[in-house]
């Protein structure tokens, strides 16, 4: 039997710097749903202050999303001045196909732009559940859109 657990890892190159493009990512409760409405219908506070460990967030996504329509999200770990975050999908369709999920970000400077790092650690339900390549292509196509969006801020 395969083992259930896996990892995704990804970087993208982005034009924003860094504190500009971190900001856009802390902001995303607001921000999103305003830049992205093909993507995110609303992104509501549900426990918390929106910034801080312990904060639960609820994500309906829009029409026609794949595989999910809404996913809780709880900030694990944050750390404003390393530009990391670690958070955990707690409630969503994600947990009907994987019985655990988290994901970590950074963003670090590099040349004018930065460098987004993007890693998720996941437990599948069964084995016949592949690995969220979806999820990663949803992550790369946000934070290249986030960049756009910034750029054109």
């Amino acid at each position: 039997m395969a083992s259930n657990i896996g990892k995704i890892e990804v970087e993208v190159e982005v034009q924003s710097g860094a504190d500009k493009f971190w900001n856009g990512i802390r902001d995303s409760t607001n921000l999103f749903p305003k830049a992205f409405p093909k993507q995110y219908k609303s992104i509501e506070v549900v426990e918390g202050d929106d910034k801080s460990v312990g904060s639960v967030r609820l994500i309906k996504y829009a029409e026609g999303s794949p595989l999910v329509t809404y996913s809780k999200e709880k900030i694990e770990s944050v750390d404003d001045a390393n530009r990391t975050l670690v958070y955990s999908v707690i409630d969503g369709e994600t947990l009907k196909y994987y019985k655990s999920f988290k994901g970590s970000l950074s963003v670090t400077p590099k040349g004018d732009g930065s460098l987004v790092k993007w890693c998720c650690e996941f437990e599948r339900s069964s084995d016949e559940i592949p690995e969220p390549q979806i999820i990663k292509d949803f992550a790369v196509k946000n934070f290249k859109d986030l960049d756009a969006y910034l750029i054109g801020a």
